[in-house]
């Protein structure tokens, strides 16, 4: 099954910590690694901005990921939230199973 990476930033480790959990719980992501903060500059309604950010790295399926997407965007803070997957082109095969059959939406979360 075709695996995707997805990456999101949070303004704060809280919701960072909630929305990974979140992901996790209901089996839209098998795992979800919260980096240390991160300076993220770009310019904003004309507005050059520059704010501390906490990225989260989601590992899914190509199957799960319009409920992964709806469910960061339902829970994000921001109007625009960056969501961006990157397909897995190769990897471990058992590690990729694992993803595949802990986001396995027949079974509950």
């Amino acid at each position: 099954m075709p695996t995707l990476l997805v990456l999101t930033n949070l303004p704060d480790r809280a919701s960072a910590e909630r929305l990974a959990e979140a992901l996790v719980d209901r089996r839209l992501a098998a795992c979800v690694n919260l980096l240390a903060p991160c300076a993220s500059v770009y310019r904003w309604k004309g507005e050059l901005r520059r704010d501390e950010e906490h990225p989260l790295l989601a590992k899914t399926t190509t199957e799960r990921y319009a409920e992964l997407e709806e469910a960061i965007r339902a829970a994000h803070p921001y109007k625009l939230p960056e969501i961006i997957a990157v397909p897995i082109e190769r990897g471990l095969p058992e590690y990729l199973k694992w993803i595949a059959s802990e986001t396995d939406s027949s079974l509950p979360p």
